[in-house]
């Protein structure tokens, strides 16, 4: 229960790190277009490239004496430890690109609609379009693609701790326990098995149910879906 609880907080934290820089970025860039659009998007080819592995290892390595200092004057995130945090970073810097791209997308073919050029006759600013009606029209797509980032986050975190990254003691996420278990998996093997096949089925669940809203929430496979 406790594993679950921390893995859960991984992917859900994650998710929602993403769905904020990734739609910020994405309806600028869509909406702007131009040179903006060209920039930002070139910047998410940039941080695509990266292997989050490595960035991870290297945000946990440089940030670790620095971030040790900070927690050790307490505050409500000295729980998480500095690989969390560190891993919390890394999804802030390289995660946002696959949600900027579907937001961007949106955006570029929602600005031409009559209601959008309406608000902008209107003398609606930016902000408040951008606000008020384009991102509440990509709604779908954007709850689709964070349910799927959920799972992403929760397998990332328990394969670093394969490597001695993520989770510390003496906070538990799934990973860890089934790290744990790997040693003893002749004496005790349901040490592993339990966490890994809960593991499994958190991670398929919330694909299934990204799979699912992404069809659902499609107006080009609404109808079909209903």
């Amino acid at each position: 229960m406790y594993g679950t609880r921390i893995s859960l907080l991984v992917g859900l934290s994650a998710a929602v790190v993403v769905l904020v820089i990734g739609s910020l970025i994405g309806a600028l860039s869509g909406w702007l277009g131009g040179r903006t659009d060209l920039i930002l998007m070139r910047i998410a080819e940039l941080f695509s490239s990266v292997p989050d592995v490595l960035v991870v290892l290297l945000l946990q390595v440089s940030l670790e004496e620095p971030l040790r200092q900070l927690l050790g004057q307490g505050g409500s995130w000295a729980f998480l430890g500095t690989g969390l945090i560190s891993m919390f970073i890394a999804f802030a810097l390289l995660y946002w690109v696959g949600m900027a791209r579907v937001v961007r997308g949106q955006v570029l073919r929602l600005k031409r609609q009559d209601f959008v050029l309406a608000a902008r006759a209107l003398g609606g600013s930016s902000s408040r379009i951008i606000r008020r009606h384009l991102l509440p029209n990509c709604v779908g797509e954007i709850i689709a693609v964070t349910c799927l980032q959920i799972p992403g986050a929760i397998f990332l975190e328990s394969f670093l701790r394969f490597l001695g990254l993520g989770v510390a003691a003496p906070l538990a996420s799934l990973g860890s326990l089934a790290a744990d278990g790997l040693g003893g998996i002749y004496t005790y093997p349901y040490r592993l098995i339990l966490p890994a096949l809960l593991l499994t089925l958190i991670i398929l669940s919330f694909n299934l149910v990204g799979d699912g809203l992404r069809d659902v929430l499609d107006p080009r496979t609404a109808p079909e879906a209903r």
